[in-house]
């Protein structure tokens, strides 16, 4: 059957099957077209291998196995690209007419195929995020697990109750995986704004808010904030004063970084609002506050400070008197 399919291709009589003349297959064509199947089988393994040999590799160095497997796809669509086209154009001058009507067409029906594909040399080209950085996209906040021609795969995380302002709907009510997988079109960098967490400056400040009654002793509350939060962030803020001093060489930054932690002072009509501010890792901020949460309250309970609630308490109850509409028939109180 495979020698009768290649004497058919070389013959130069047209091709027939059981006896029919097969309009427009030539053994030119068919030539190409083996030809054509050879190439994009040939290419299709090689993007299959490539990638898993190189991530072995460089299994070590996450974001130089990602960027080996992006050279690879890219140098791997290229070729295929020039390989058809060398195959099927034999007039140079046909193809510039050729590929004016084909870029229209596909201009108009793949636009945001397009689009997508320009947004992914655009996030590799300016840096935007890469894999492994937690942005936020299109309305979505994660970290980037994968990035591909078309999409960005990003691995979910929830949200504080005060940041739930705009769906989807989440029932983390923190900074961690919700473990929904989340897939977002590269066209969403041209219509909404890229927030990245970790790519130059991987460090947030962090804020955690204690309500004290007037007639608590607030200094020493004050105090005990301080002392945890200093003890708790001594490492981070070491770390950070690195990454501080490079914002400031790379940025026109007019206001001071201050990296330790204060605290500061809102008035209510119920108590004082204590602000305690402190810089944190992006990730970890949870348990970082639960750690410190749990240290200033039982330094509050050695001390005796009690923290201020919404809570009344009745000191006085006026006269109440109770008429009942049908009294007792025989005239005894009762």
């Amino acid at each position: 059957m495979t020698l009768n399919i290649l004497a058919m291709i070389a013959s130069s009589d047209p091709p027939q099957l059981f006896g029919i003349h097969l309009i427009g297959l030539t053994p030119d064509n068919g030539r190409k077209l083996l030809l054509s199947i050879a190439l994009v089988v040939i290419v299709t393994l090689v993007l299959s291998v490539a990638p898993k040999v190189f991530k072995q590799l460089t299994h070590r160095y996450e974001r130089a196995a990602f960027w080996t497997q992006q050279v690879i796809r890219i140098i791997g669509f290229v070729v295929l690209v020039l390989g058809l086209i060398s195959i099927w154009v034999n007039d140079p001058g046909s193809l510039a007419t050729g590929a004016g009507l084909l870029t229209a067409g596909v201009a108009i029906a793949l636009q945001r195929v397009i689009t997508a594909f320009a947004g992914y040399l655009i996030i590799l080209r300016a840096k935007s995020f890469t894999v492994g950085d937690r942005i936020t996209i299109g309305g979505v906040r994660g970290d980037v697990v994968a990035l591909g021609f078309m999409q960005t795969t990003v691995l979910e995380m929830g949200e504080a109750p005060g940041e739930q302002s705009a769906p989807p709907a989440e029932w983390v009510t923190a900074r961690q995986y919700t473990g929904r997988i989340v897939r977002i079109t590269n066209d969403r960098i041209f219509d909404s704004a890229v927030y990245n967490y970790t790519r130059e400056f991987p460090f947030l400040w962090e804020e955690l808010h204690i309500p004290v009654g007037y007639r608590s002793d607030r200094n020493r509350a004050e105090q005990i904030m301080l002392e945890v939060a200093r003890r708790q962030t001594a490492q981070i803020v070491a770390d950070a004063r690195p990454a501080t001093d490079a914002l400031r060489n790379r940025y026109t930054i007019h206001g001071s970084i201050d990296t330790e932690p204060h605290v500061y002072y809102h008035l209510t009509d119920n108590w004082i609002e204590l602000t305690l501010r402190f810089i944190a890792p992006v990730h970890g901020v949870r348990p970082l506050k639960d750690v410190m949460s749990r240290d200033i309250i039982n330094e509050f309970d050695k001390a005796r400070i009690e923290i201020a609630s919404g809570t009344y308490e009745i000191v006085g109850v006026p006269p109440i008197r109770v008429e009942m509409e049908n009294g007792p028939q025989d005239g005894n109180p009762r």
